[in-house]
């Protein structure tokens, strides 16, 4: 195994861009980043290499953020929303706004895809890779969430 410190380097970015299209925030992902690294780095041991390291960082980089997530409803706070660039990618504001709260009544896996492609930038080989499934299903799932978003809006 590569030392921790190189895997650092190679992957804090691509754990980093996850996270950023999962809270939209990017102060809070870089906080989450780090967490994610220090729990990876506590259970190294743990990593079978039954699936590509990235993948591995990316599945405790979500866990980590669905339990900051958890932890904070518990507490009553709201994460802030950083500007994502939404207005330069949609008509305007309202419609943003309409998307947002169409995403939050999809299932999960369609909102998760549509943001990492959308917002997070990520290849449909890296999306398919964080959920140990193919490229085309990338594809297939972003298109749904797509025409759902789509449908809602009419």
């Amino acid at each position: 195994m590569e030392s921790f410190e190189a895997v650092y380097r190679q992957y804090y970015d691509t754990v980093y861009r996850y996270l950023c299209a999962l809270c939209r925030d990017k102060d809070w992902a870089e906080e989450l980043t780090q967490e994610a690294f220090f729990k990876a780095l506590q259970h190294i041991d743990s990593f079978r290499g039954e699936c590509q390291l990235r993948v591995w960082l990316c599945q405790i980089a979500k866990n980590t953020f669905y339990s900051a997530v958890k932890r904070r409803s518990q507490n009553g706070e709201l994460p802030e929303q950083a500007d994502d660039g939404l207005e330069e990618r949609l008509e305007s504001k309202e419609t943003a706004f309409e998307i947002h709260q169409i995403l939050h009544r999809l299932d999960p896996v369609y909102k998760e895809v549509f943001w990492m492609r959308t917002f997070g930038e990520l290849s449909f080989k890296e999306i398919g890779a964080l959920f140990d499934k193919t490229e085309s299903w990338a594809r297939v799932t972003y298109y749904r969430a797509k025409v759902k978003i789509q449908e809602e809006l009419k």
